[in-house]
């Protein structure tokens, strides 16, 4: 096999790149430190063919990042502490020659431009190479094979590197960086994004990027419903394309319920047909504002999370997925044991919002034990089918509410216990049960 591959175009080609540019790029940041934000847009370290171009460019971002001064001598001075040439001498000249190469500080962003796109063509080489390889193995899955395949050319397309180690001077940075950013005036834009209940917003910092988010209740208690009110929240209030799988409702059913809730109608009524005038102009009010709402549903019976990955990478802009729920979904393999299943997809569900960057929120049931005990209010024992889900979530929240059981409780008292969080406290999030429009809110909204 490692014969017919020599033989192969792709691997008897050097890889692409541009050493005038790269050279360009970092000598007009020893010119010009103005020019150093401009770059940081467009390039990263990896994106220099160089070893040590890709070492003289981290330095000189942790040099800005840190507010010190760049130019030929510190940087020098830094090449010489990071040992990036072999000797102090070596360091003097290449840098009096990269300061020298430049034709002009003005063209940075052309420059950068060009090591942008040659880092992406190596990249697709590189991805074609291993796909190559995999799919010439005899045991090769087509399948896990095209998913490798997709997902590789989107790794490059929001440009990440995939399976590296970094340095934690580097990773420092990016937290310096990103602790900047979330203490600016732009700050919204940096913050985990709002669920609507600003109390649950307190306690959980809002969803949060990467993160596996768990909502759990019983049949009945409207754990579809809150993740639907979080959908909408997060797509009105953000922008941000969100997606919903429902493996047990129909799109229609799952438009009736936004609509319910959007229109402040009676989801009986909706079903039944019986509206007034007053109806229609209310659904017709909220059928415009969910219409402008960038909001995706799925309503496949059985799905993967491949196949739940191939979908979200075709939508620009995403923010959140919903999916309903997880003891419906398959993981597309011959697995005996359902524990073992729950477990492997959890996983899988996990490592696609750290792919993502983006929050996952996963419906799931809880046992019948919550039923024959003397208190209700669920635990993480609870969960039905496999401890890996409270060991994979960031964050699980069960909805409870206490009339289905008493009838001396008010059919409108309803709590979000966040049972498990990564990011802080534990605690319980009083809610309003609205049921005539399937709709959660916080309790002072919803009384009045």
């Amino acid at each position: 096999m490692a014969e017919e591959l020599q033989n192969l175009d792709i691997y008897s080609q050097a890889l692409p790149y541009s050493l005038e540019a790269e050279q360009s790029v970092l000598g007009a940041m020893l010119l010009d430190a103005a020019c150093v934000p401009q770059v940081m847009e467009l390039v990263r370290p990896e994106y220099f063919y160089r070893r040590q171009h890709q070492d003289l460019f981290a330095a000189m971002i942790r040099m800005f990042t840190m507010g010190e001064n760049i130019d030929v001598v510190t940087v020098l001075e830094a090449a010489r502490r990071e040992k990036i040439f072999q000797s102090a001498e070596d360091a003097k000249i290449y840098l009096t020659q990269l300061a020298q190469v430049v034709p002009t500080t003005a063209n940075v962003e052309a420059y950068a431009v060009i090591v942008q796109e040659k880092y992406y063509l190596r990249s697709l080489i590189t991805a074609g190479r291993e796909v190559v390889e995999n799919a010439m193995d005899p045991q090769a899955d087509a399948a896990q094979l095209l998913d490798f395949a997709e997902q590789r050319i989107y790794d490059i397309r929001q440009g990440r590197q995939s399976g590296s180690i970094l340095p934690i001077s580097k990773v420092l940075v990016e937290t310096y960086d990103h602790l900047q950013k979330i203490s600016g005036e732009d700050r919204k834009n940096y913050l985990g994004l709002s669920t609507g209940y600003r109390a649950l917003d307190a306690m959980i910092t809002g969803l949060n990027k990467s993160d596996l988010v768990l909502i759990a209740a019983r049949p009945g208690v409207g754990k579809t419903a809150f993740a639907l009110n979080i959908a909408s929240n997060v797509a009105k209030g953000s922008g941000k394309a969100v997606a919903i799988f429902s493996l047990e409702m129909s799109k229609e059913q799952l438009a009736q319920r936004l609509l319910s809730a959007e229109a402040l109608v009676e989801s009986q009524k909706l079903l039944t047909g019986s509206l007034t005038d007053a109806d229609w102009v209310n659904i017709a009010k909220a059928t415009q504002t969910l219409a402008a709402a960038p909001i995706y549903v799925d309503d496949s019976a059985i799905t993967t999370v491949a196949d739940i990955k191939a979908k979200l990478r075709r939508i620009r802009n995403l923010g959140l997925v919903v999916i309903d729920y997880l003891q419906l979904m398959t993981s597309g393999r011959n697995i005996q044991n359902r524990v073992q299943e729950v477990s492997e997809m959890t996983r899988n569900l996990k490592l696609m919002a750290k792919e993502l960057d983006i929050p996952v929120i996963t419906l799931s049931q809880l046992s019948r034990s919550i039923e024959s005990r003397s208190d209700h209010k669920p635990l993480l024992s609870d969960l039905r089918e496999s401890g890996s889900i409270e060991q994979d979530a960031d964050i699980v929240m069960f909805l409870h509410r206490e009339a289905l059981y008493n009838d001396q409780e008010s059919v409108n008292d309803a709590k979000c216990i966040v049972a498990k969080n990564r990011h802080g406290e534990t605690g319980s999030i009083n809610l309003y049960w609205d049921g005539q429009y399937t709709r959660f809110s916080s309790v002072e909204y919803g009384r009045e």
